[in-house]
């Protein structure tokens, strides 16, 4: 019975095969353009920009114009040349790559910022290695004019503080247009970039720049609230910036025992939330923390570094938010925040990236389906009907 089926097969007129091939073809790529392209649009596009108090819904056009919209990321870990597989490094750059583009072309953000370990071998890569990590990171997450890119250092840029040197910190400068310290200014908001890493508090060369840059914006920003009618001499000279209470943007955490408190579903796994963590490694230090939150006073702060997400309150007044991992490799469900901010307001509100267990899940069906198509078109495969008038014909026989 099997070797007559085979000659059918072999017998089977050659445009009747070139049009299953075809139709086979379409099917399979119809499968990857979903899965690869279309359903990072399809979960992307379900996002939408969080309302702020006194923005767009007031009725008035100025208003509207002053809500800045930020998108937030963090910790992209792109592979270098040690670590991964080939295979593995393709597969999650192409991931980010698409999430990013789709990301600026539905929701066309002011600004977006990225918290930190943009790389995940920069605090040992050689010249040649780092120069082909920056060309693939510029690669993927390139801009239009009309959204600007502020990228964070984190520790795998330039290493934790043992392994932090002047000539790691410079050549992430460079490229990045980065400094600790250094104050954005936009739409009246102020935000504060932080160089985490150099919060050691151990008198380095590195941490005291980092710490008389971070002193000295502090003392411009506390001198630009207060009423300038009434002002100290101490503030005479100062140039006067924006009063918006600052946003400080930085990798790591500030101090917190674990992530016992945090919850949702990309908080960190139930069997890591209550492992202590270790100041100066998982979370900044007591003494570092402090000092942000007495130097700044911000009304929030952003941060990355554990992969996971998590909402704490600090002085039981200022809200941090740390942002989870943007890459799949961290974790199965990845995701940005979306934020409207004016200055004297924000309201985020999270992004889902497509989670990659579903993606799996639509290749595994697919390919059991196209398993099924080929059988049952070379009539390999027995049709219900058959097995069962074959079992009715053996009973009746009997």
């Amino acid at each position: 019975m099997l070797t007559s089926r085979l000659i059918t097969v072999k017998n089977l007129p050659s445009r009747k095969r070139i049009c299953f091939l075809l139709k086979l073809v379409c099917f399979v790529s119809s499968v990857l353009i979903f899965c690869e392209f279309l359903i990072y649009y399809v979960v992307i596009f379900q996002c939408r920009w969080p309302e702020v108090k006194g923005g767009a819904h007031t009725g008035n056009t100025e208003t509207s114009a002053s809500v800045l919209k930020a998108i937030i990321l963090a910790d992209t870990h792109l592979l270098g040349e040690i670590n991964g597989h080939w295979l593995d490094k393709l597969r999650r750059e192409w991931q980010m790559e698409r999430s990013f583009q789709t990301a600026l072309w539905l929701l066309q953000p002011d600004i977006v910022f990225i918290l930190g370990d943009v790389f995940d071998e920069g605090k040992w890569s050689s010249p040649q290695a780092w120069a082909d990590d920056v060309r693939r990171f510029q690669k993927m997450f390139k801009y239009p004019s009309s959204t600007e890119l502020v990228v964070i250092v984190g520790n795998h840029d330039i290493g934790f503080h043992y392994e932090m040197t002047a000539y790691k910190v410079n050549r992430f400068e460079k490229i990045f247009n980065f400094t600790s310290g250094k104050l954005i200014t936009r739409k009246g908001i102020n935000f504060v970039i932080v160089n985490s890493v150099a919060m050691e508090g151990d008198g380095c060369a590195i941490c005291r720049t980092s710490e008389a840059k971070l002193v000295a914006l502090s003392h411009k920003l506390n001198c630009s609230q207060q009423n300038w009618n009434h002002s100290t001499k101490r503030c005479s000279d100062v140039e006067k910036l924006p009063a918006s209470e600052p946003i400080l943007l930085q990798h790591y955490p500030l101090y917190r025992k674990s992530d016992a408190e945090c919850s949702g579903e990309d908080s960190a796994p139930p069997g890591k939330k209550n492992i202590p963590f270790k100041e100066k490694y998982d979370v900044l230090s007591q003494e570092a923390s402090q000092k942000l939150l007495w130097w700044f006073r911000p009304r929030l702060i952003l941060s990355g570094h554990t992969h996971s997400a998590c909402e704490v309150l600090h002085a039981g007044k200022i809200p941090e938010i740390s942002v989870p991992s943007f890459s799949w490799r961290n974790r199965n469900n990845p995701s940005f925040i979306m934020g409207s901010i004016t200055p004297t307001d924000f309201s985020l509100q999270k992004c889902f990236l497509p989670y990659e267990s579903r993606v799996f899940t639509i290749y595994c069906a697919a390919g059991a389906l196209l398993v099924i198509l080929i059988l049952a078109h070379f009539q390999l495969l027995t049709p219900p009907f058959y097995f069962a008038q074959h079992l009715i014909s053996k009973h009746k026989a009997v």
